[in-house]
């Protein structure tokens, strides 16, 4: 498998490459020699560079082209900025600056939007250079697009990459596995390798496992009712697996305690109507039938429930938690199906419940766009401290370079670009091979310049095999491949411009120098952890606001009117479970830490959305909680009040305030010889799954342990 996926590497490097090389030769050559636009040609060149190698836009070739057109608007306005502020120093630093953070921040809008991001900065950056020449705007502008229509054709047509399985079609296929799951468990004929199945395809769902291209990470309607439905079909999968593991304390046979619950049977056999309902419309791309059916049938179950309960002298606990397990899994499938819904149908004019899950239903595009913006415009975002930090180092290199008067200065600018990462030890591990391999490149191009004198057609045959070997070797070689070769391709391509001697060389091993200095100083200056720091702050923080909703859900429970949690208490929990989630991403983009504590951080972020769910479940399902016994309802409040203390313990280890694991996590159960209401057991249920969740999080130390 390795080598699979070893060779399918060296193939997408090597047809990259072969793309941008081609698109790159068919605008550059005609216009340096037939129409004789050196300036055109410039722009025609560094297009492909830009958007086909510079920029890891993700997906298929016909993702990729749709990406590469789309940015050529922005594309045109930047070149137009930097033309128009060439002329001053302070005002193409200050340009930069706005346009580094802008097109940084632009990652909330997706990985497509972020992987285009560094081929525009580097329009502007190539524009915004001495000479001062507004009367060549229209050819660059020309160039630009010649060069940037070429390689999406080739994205298109040459060596096209295929497509993964859309997010979509995995939602679909994981559907229809809880549909099969849910009627088997209905039934109880499932087989003895159901959970392990179910498990499986809920980790397909995981962004992790999904590539960029797929995933549904934007802000719009779509993307949100997506990745809802995913967390809900993830859960519910995995739900639908500990049903089908046999409870040590109920003997019977699964068929057995089928046929002895109806009511439990029916529902889940719902469950499993609706979920191939899902799976079937997400393929067709038709609106299914509205889950409001699944919704009575879940108040329907909960009511009968109650009254049997109440007519039982006795009632059978493990039936009841049973009956808990199945009403769980009834709610996430509920989510999954409206959220499956929303992302068929499109905008949704009444409100759905629970509104809280679902305001974006009919929210207008301006409003959804603005909670993506202002959620993230905090010291606490990771997306908005990549942007500051590359705003930064951007900005003071284009200072710097223009103060200096460095030859060629832009080129200060693209160290700073390729080279920058999200951490201080990343930056500095990527500069040590870039600058050796920088020196190298530039000998050879010393020589080759000295060698070759003023011969345009020696670099003609020479630029088209340095852009396909440096293309195609860099980013498997590494970083010292990569900078020697570029510096060979950028070599060859401006000494065909104007003339050039071997100063070229020296030009260059300057700049890329100058780059790495400021590179390393931004980043020694600017979150040099990276997510490694902020992703302990935003997993402290996430459980700090989780643990107050575990006594008000309970406390809702067991009002004696129906009640709710309060919005603004669940809404500032999604909101740094946002957060969370993004730290977490990039945290696991980064080099493993050796010394960081054995944290499962994945673990935090199912808490948190455990503890939602049932924040926003349990009220509705339970009604009121009229009848409980003020001991029963005493210990419920106990256990709650118990495990928001864990949950503050856990949150203090996340951030580094106790290095002990927490405690006050033990299983939650019902006490001995109290009532047996649906209510409680609910709660149990709800509770222990909350203390096994915590359990998760930091484990006892062993030698060896690794944070996941």
């Amino acid at each position: 498998m390795a080598e699979r996926r070893s060779a399918q590497r060296r193939a997408q490097a090597v047809h990259r490459a072969v793309r941008v090389t081609l698109a790159a030769s068919a605008g550059f050559y005609p216009l340096v020699y037939g129409l004789h636009r050196p300036e055109m040609a410039l722009y025609a060149l560094f297009a492909p560079v830009a958007l086909g190698v510079l920029s890891p836009i993700p997906g298929s070739g016909r993702q990729r082209a749709a990406v590469i057109l789309g940015s050529l608007p922005a594309g045109l306005c930047l070149v137009a900025l930097g033309t128009a502020l060439a002329g001053s120093t302070a005002a193409a630093a200050a340009g930069m600056l706005a346009v580094g953070f802008v097109l940084g921040f632009a990652a909330i809008a997706g990985p497509r939007a972020a992987g285009a991001a560094p081929g525009l900065q580097l329009f502007y950056i190539l524009a915004c250079f001495p000479p001062y020449a507004p009367e060549t705007l229209w050819q660059r502008l020309a160039g630009l697009t010649l060069g940037t229509v070429l390689l999406a054709l080739c994205e298109r047509l040459v060596l096209p990459a295929a497509r993964n399985p859309s997010y979509r079609s995995r939602l679909a296929d994981a559907s229809a596995a809880a549909a099969r799951a849910a009627a088997e468990a209905a039934d109880g004929t499932a087989p003895p390798d159901t959970a392990a199945a179910l498990r499986a395809s809920g980790l397909g769902l995981r962004p992790s496992h999904v590539p960029p291209a797929e995933r549904p990470a934007g802000p719009w309607r779509t993307d949100r009712a997506l990745a809802q439905a995913g967390a809900a079909t993830r859960r519910l999968l995995e739900q639908l697996a500990r049903l089908t593991e046999a409870p040590a304390e109920r003997p019977a046979s699964p068929r057995a305690t089928a046929a002895a619950d109806p009511s439990s049977a029916g529902l889940l056999r719902l469950v499993a109507s609706g979920c191939a309902a899902a799976a079937t419309s997400l393929r067709s791309g038709r609106p299914a039938d509205e889950p409001d059916s699944l919704r009575r049938a879940v108040r329907e179950f909960q009511d009968t429930r109650v009254r049997r309960t109440v007519a039982r002298p006795a009632p059978d606990v493990p039936e009841l938690r049973h009956q808990a397990a199945v009403l769980a899994i009834a709610g996430s499938a509920a989510i999954a199906r409206t959220g499956v819904a929303v992302a068929v149908a499109g905008r949704r004019t009444p409100p759905i419940e629970p509104r809280e899950l679902f305001w974006y239903a009919d929210a207008p595009a301006a409003r959804l766009w603005f909670r993506r913006l202002a959620g993230n415009t905090t010291l606490g975002s990771v997306m908005f401290q990549n942007a500051v930090r590359t705003a930064i180092g951007l900005g003071t290199a284009r200072l710097v370079a223009g103060s200096l008067d460095l030859t060629h200065g832009f080129w200060v600018l693209l160290a700073v670009l390729t080279l920058g990462r999200t951490t201080a030890g990343e930056t500095w591990s990527a500069v040590r091979p870039a600058l050796a391999g920088t020196l190298v490149g530039a000998l050879a191009a010393g020589v080759l310049l000295y060698g070759l004198g003023r011969e345009p057609g020696a670099y003609a045959a020479v630029l088209a095999p340095a852009m396909l070997a440096a293309f195609s070797l860099g980013p498997l070689l590494g970083v010292a491949w990569a900078q020697g070769l570029f510096t060979l391709v950028v070599a060859t391509a401006f000494a065909q411009l104007a003339p050039a001697s071997w100063q070229l060389a020296e030009a260059r091993i300057v700049d890329v120098l100058a780059g790495s200095a400021i590179g390393l100083l931004c980043g020694l200056v600017a979150w040099p952890a990276g997510a490694r720091r902020e992703v302990r702050r935003s997993m402290a923080a996430l459980l700090r606001a989780t643990a107050p909703l575990v006594p008000a859900t309970v406390g809702a429970v067991l009002s004696e009117q129906p009640a709710t949690v309060p919005a603004e208490a669940t809404w500032h929990t999604r909101h740094r479970l946002r957060l969370a989630e993004a730290a977490y991403a990039q945290y696991r983009s980064e080099p493993d830490d050796p010394a960081r504590p054995s944290t499962d951080w994945h673990a935090v972020l199912l808490t948190a959305q455990h503890v939602l769910i049932g924040a926003h479940q349990l009220p509705r399902h339970e009604r009121t909680g009229s009848g409980v016994p003020p001991p029963a309802a005493d210990w419920a409040r106990a256990n709650a009040d118990r495990l928001a203390d864990a949950t503050r313990r856990a949150a203090d280890r996340c951030d580094g305030r106790t290095a002990t694991a927490p405690s006050g996590t033990a299983g939650v159960r019902l006490p001995p010889g109290g009532p047996a209401l649906p209510v409680l057991v609910d709660l149990e249920q709800w509770l222990d799954g909350l203390a096994e969740d915590l359990r998760r999080i930091a484990p006892a130390e062993r030698p060896g342990d690794r944070s996941t």
